[in-house]
């Protein structure tokens, strides 16, 4: 008949060290108290290079929290002994199950961090009873084992771009993130503070000079810092701005000019106005997905030649740009398209084709590379950063926030957990 013990040699055995005792102890609502002793045939090993060594003293028994079993919590219990070694002098012994001073076992890390992507840190704190920072602690060290562990080879595109993340001033609000667009492999490369200069160029740094000299392809906004340092450090790779940031540019071209119609009729008491309520969303949308009544509403707004009318039909007439595969012609039609929004006396649309011839050469990249990447997938992740920190109710410091999109985006390598049940 197979014992606890049994069961823990299977599960997870730990060399150079046996199962010595298991008591239940029946305080509270129960708990198992699991005894290790040293193999007595091997000698202890260094904690920092992990070769065998003289023993030097034994210190003060520890434990260490592990996995619960039927619902009864487990501690491990070890008296450390200390070694001499010739190159590290006298450290504490090597222990398989432990990391550092944590005082929870590897096992217990692995299975807080599996669960913590799955449910939020409070919810797995209150499922497995330990505390908030347990299961912060559990899953900052499987990242930084992760980021250890990782590889970064056949990285060929990039997509650079900031996001909001908190009210903090001074620019303490947004993050500096790198991801990897490669198709197949999408992931979270590196994230920072700001969105300055410097942030960039840290995150490049981070990377290594092996990785950025191997990029083909990097897509960003058009944020000024980041269009520096991408052109000092990756003039090599193809840059691309690529259609989603253009797209959410002209629409808010399109709704400053509905605001500012609006705004004006309503002052002078005109009846127009109400050709601009509740266009909004049918305004943003494209115009082949607009139906039923908001359809009608569009037509007769595009119809009656009213600024946002006009502003609307330059929008729809720039989706065209797209649909080009010679880039010759993409660039005539460009031309032409900016001359005749320069005429339209709508400031804002006129704004946006100053904004395009500026970063004309930029925007031309995306047919060069044949629309095979997008920013879209960037814009995509940062929606599930987002998301993350909804589901977190927000991060208090910059740290937390860190782990969790390396946790949860990063893809990282992590270690076997010993206790897995779905």
């Amino acid at each position: 008949m197979a014992t606890v013990k049994t069961l823990l040699n299977h599960a997870q055995p730990i060399p150079g060290f046996v199962y010595e005792r298991i008591d239940f102890n029946s305080d509270g609502r129960g708990r198992l108290d699991i005894g290790l002793r040293a193999h007595e045939q091997m000698r202890p090993r260094c904690s920092h290079c992990q070769r065998p060594c003289p023993g030097y003293d034994r210190l003060p028994a520890r434990r260490w929290r592990q996995v619960s079993l039927w619902n009864l919590p487990c501690w491990y219990y070890y008296a450390p002994r200390r070694v001499e070694c010739p190159e590290h002098g006298v450290v504490v012994e090597h222990l398989p199950w432990s990391d550092g001073k944590r005082p929870w076992t590897t096992g217990m890390i692995a299975f807080l961090s599996m669960w913590a992507r799955r449910l939020s840190w409070r919810e797995t704190a209150r499922a497995f009873d330990v505390s908030w920072e347990a299961v912060f602690r559990s899953v900052e060290w499987t990242v930084a084992w992760g980021l250890k562990h990782r590889i970064l080879e056949g990285v060929r595109a990039i997509g650079v771009d900031e996001i909001h993340w908190s009210r903090r001033k001074n620019g303490d609000g947004f993050l500096t993130v790198i991801y990897q667009i490669d198709e197949g492999m999408r992931r979270l490369l590196w994230v920072g503070p700001r969105r300055r200069e410097s942030s960039l160029r840290a995150g490049l740094d981070a990377l290594g000079a092996d990785v950025v000299a191997g990029l083909e392809y990097v897509c960003s906004d058009m944020w000024k810092p980041y269009l520096k340092v991408i052109r000092e450090r990756i003039a090599h790779a193809l840059h691309i701005l690529d259609r989603f940031h253009i797209v959410s540019h002209l629409n808010g071209a399109v709704d400053a000019v509905r605001r500012g119609e609006m705004a004006r009729l309503r002052q002078l008491g005109s009846a127009k106005a109400g050709l601009l309520k509740r266009m909004r969303w049918p305004l943003l949308r494209k115009r082949s997905r607009v139906r039923g009544g908001d359809r009608q509403r569009l037509n007769a707004l595009i119809a009656s030649k009213q600024p946002t009318g006009r502003a609307a039909i330059l929008k729809e007439s720039f989706q065209h740009f797209w649909s080009y595969r010679s880039v010759h012609w993409a660039n005539r039609f460009l031309d032409v398209w900016c001359q005749r929004t320069m005429r339209s006396r709508l400031e804002p649309m006129k704004k946006v084709a100053r904004m395009l011839r500026r970063h004309q050469p930029l925007i031309l990249n995306w047919f060069l590379a044949k629309g095979e990447f997008s920013s879209g997938v960037v814009e995509g992740l940062n929606n599930k950063i987002r998301v993350i920190t909804k589901r977190a109710y927000g991060f208090r410091s910059y740290r937390a926030m860190e782990v969790a999109l390396y946790h949860n985006l990063g893809k990282l390598p992590e270690p076997t957990p010993t206790h897995r049940f779905c």
